[in-house]
């Protein structure tokens, strides 16, 4: 997962152009069925419709337009879930209280098949501190919570806002200055730019790319793993960060031998997830091996196993190990491998 670990192997450039076989006939048009479940966009980013100067603060005034709220990582949450109050009266309701002035960032607008009325515009108001729920037209139940604490009770629309929120405004909070020169960079594009007054250049919101990974030996049983201390019960998949210049399959063969010394020959891509904490993109895979034997770097993989379905299912249901949520690529991946739902142990009453 480091950024500074050395290629190992898997890096190698591939033969020349000329020495490639020729391209045969391929059935372009037909394409498989999308092994992990993809959810359709919720959000219309409007990205040309943001490009236009003042947009924001002019959306937030129109009336219908809703304000989702954050401070830090944190979002105002309900027991409904995300809470979403009406902007214009929040703005109001901020200058009349004299708060500092908050970040403006335009989200989108709602698509069908949501719980919001299509085409109901959305802006992020990032305040800089916690400022009680009453005072900012929400319910008084309303809490200040991250997302791993409230993701298993949010509709998808709420899940996808937070998640497009919690990227932007990690963003702009790590990016206040210009990357060239040092100068403080102002806001432009309704919260999706930002320009160095110095030299005129443009900053956007970067994503890294991470493969995670169930290794999967020639036995068929699973390779899960994890890092911390040695007794700790969670097991999951295995990730990295992709390094410049790198394809994500030599990412996969690199990550899997640095981190637990096994060599991978093969390997299929099988979905992605946004994970914005801070700035991620995970990209899963399933891949072979014939090892059967793994050595954990103890660095950023302390502990290593190799699990059958069977021996998986007991370990779960016993509490001899943990396994990451459903929220998660990782589970999903490792369901996959499974070939179903892996039963847990029932909630303690």
């Amino acid at each position: 997962m480091s950024r500074t670990e050395p290629a190992a192997s898997g890096t190698a450039p591939g033969p020349p152009v000329s020495q490639l076989p020729a391209p045969g006939p391929r059935n372009a048009g037909h394409l498989a069925e999308t092994v992990l479940p993809v959810l359709p966009a919720m959000i219309d980013r409007a990205s040309a419709v943001r490009m236009k100067p003042g947009m924001v603060v002019e959306a937030a005034r129109r009336p219908g337009t809703l304000a989702m709220l954050m401070t830090g990582r944190e979002a105002l949450v309900s027991d409904s879930g995300l809470v979403l109050v009406d902007a214009p009266g929040l703005l109001q309701r901020l200058d009349q209280a004299g708060t500092p002035k908050p970040e403006f960032i335009y989200l989108g607008s709602a698509l069908h098949g949501t719980n919001i009325p299509v085409g109901t515009e959305i802006i992020l108001v990032v305040l800089p501190g916690a400022f009680p729920a009453e005072a900012l037209l929400a319910p008084e139940s309303a809490e200040w919570l991250g997302f791993r604490a409230v993701a298993g009770r949010l509709s998808p629309m709420d899940a996808a806002l937070f998640v497009e929120a919690s990227a932007i405004a990690n963003w702009h909070a790590g990016h206040t200055h210009c990357p060239r020169c040092g100068s403080p960079t102002t806001v432009e594009a309704g919260g999706w730019v930002r320009r160095c007054p110095a030299d005129n250049s443009e900053h956007y919101p970067r994503t890294d790319p991470a493969i995670i990974v169930t290794v999967v030996g020639p036995d068929g049983r699973v390779l899960l793993g994890g890092g911390g201390p040695m007794d700790t019960k969670m097991h999951s998949t295995l990730a990295g960060f992709v390094e410049p210049g790198e394809s994500l399959e030599q990412a996969v063969v690199r990550e899997i031998h640095e981190e637990v010394g096994v060599r991978v020959t093969a390997s299929q891509y099988l979905g992605s997830q946004p994970w914005p904490f801070p700035a991620s993109l995970m990209l899963g895979f399933t891949a072979v091996t014939a090892d059967t034997e793994a050595r954990p770097d103890g660095v950023e993989v302390t502990r290593a196993r190799w699990f059958t379905r069977e021996e998986l299912q007991a370990a779960v249901l016993n509490g001899e190990i943990v396994i990451p949520s459903r929220l998660s690529i990782a589970r999903a991946l490792i369901e996959h491998w499974y070939g179903g739902l892996i039963s847990e142990p029932e909630p303690a009453a």
